[in-house]
């Protein structure tokens, strides 16, 4: 089996941090800026670095040195940076990870097979609807309004849009006399785990164990630290939800909308509808390659609180899809689930 024996020295410049949305990691150019050179730092940045090795190939066979064998034998010298592009696109694919990219300087290399190869479970139109013309605007992305039947809900189309603290006390002062809540965060890709926790943290009373990380300490594939537990601290403001709650996910929650389900499982009066999240569950760093471009990969990975790697994806509570005949009638038909849950705690 080829190996690749010239060792990559590495620097962490900062602390890894569950706080932040990205670290990058410098690394010592000790490889040439050819197509052969850059090829073997991409995979070495990789079999050093990135966190999931072992879960990808008991999800499904990766070996990382026969990916190895497989694309080195299409790299040659004087090839074309598109082509070279190309190639390394491709044996990136093979992880299958929506937080690894390759950034050159006309494409982003992506993997979307977690939210691709499955059924949307939603529809923004059909959405809408429920919203109507008059929704409240507490940010980017944060849209409210009161149902019929007296259910606040809420969108958060994003974890990358922030809002301050005194956004969510009116949000949350506005929709205090509702029976019940509902949080859609169907198609929300990620963004900073910080917001995911800030809006967390209005659904608890106390510290609430939340899962834990590993990060990695060495360049083995099973180089990790001992688990570091994660907690939600309640929020400083005395504006918390204290009703039920439904938390409406499917493959489209990425990230840290993955990682936000996790969060609010823990929480008392939660309940998750819909279908499984997306996954995403490592935090990203990044490197550079001899050529200047850069890479984007999972370096640690992310747990619940019984240690169960989250990225997969996350179960809901209940598990809803939704259906055509609803689609076509404007109907939602996981919403419509939630606010008969909803309804049945208050008349129960």
């Amino acid at each position: 089996m080829r190996r690749i024996h010239d060792m990559l020295a590495v620097m962490l410049l900062t602390a890894f941090s569950l706080l932040a949305s990205c670290t990058k990691v410098d690394t010592e150019n000790s490889f040439a800026n050819t197509s052969a050179g850059n090829f073997a730092a991409l995979w070495t940045i990789m079999d050093e670095h990135y966190c999931f090795f072992d879960y990808k190939n008991s999800e499904f066979g990766l070996d990382w040195d026969q990916v190895y064998d497989k694309y080195q034998e299409y790299v040659y010298e004087g090839m074309g940076d598109m082509a070279l592009f190309e190639v390394l696109s491709s044996m990136l694919s093979e992880l299958r990870d929506g937080h690894v990219n390759l950034y050159g300087p006309y494409d982003v290399s992506r993997n979307w097979s977690w939210k691709e190869d499955y059924p949307a479970n939603y529809s923004e139109e059909v959405r809408d609807g429920y919203l109507g013309t008059d929704y409240k605007i507490a940010s980017t992305g944060y849209f409210y309004q009161v149902l019929p039947d007296n259910i606040g809900y809420m969108t958060i189309e994003s974890f990358s849009n922030a809002i301050s603290d005194s956004k969510l006390d009116a949000m949350l002062h506005y929709l205090c006399f509702c029976n019940g809540l509902i949080i859609d965060i169907r198609n929300n890709g990620g963004g900073n785990l910080d917001i995911a926790e800030q809006v967390a943290s209005r659904f608890t009373n106390e510290k609430v164990l939340t899962g834990y990380t590993k990060y990695k300490n060495g360049p083995g594939h099973n180089d990790f630290s001992d688990p570091v537990a994660n907690y939600v601290e309640p929020a400083m403001s005395n504006l918390r939800w204290q009703k039920p709650v439904a938390l409406l996910t499917n493959r489209g929650c990425f990230s840290s909308a993955n990682d936000f389900t996790v969060k609010m499982k823990e929480m008392p009066m939660v309940t998750v509808f819909g279908d499984r999240t997306g996954g995403g569950g490592g935090l990203p760093m990044s490197s550079e390659l001899p050529n200047g471009w850069s890479v984007r990969f999972s370096s640690a990975p992310s747990y619940d609180k019984d240690m169960n790697d989250i990225e997969g994806g996350v179960d809901p509570d209940v598990f809803v899809s939704m259906t055509d005949s609803d689609r076509l009638q404007g109907i939602d038909t996981i919403i419509e689930a939630a606010r008969e849950w909803i309804n049945g705690l208050i008349t129960n």
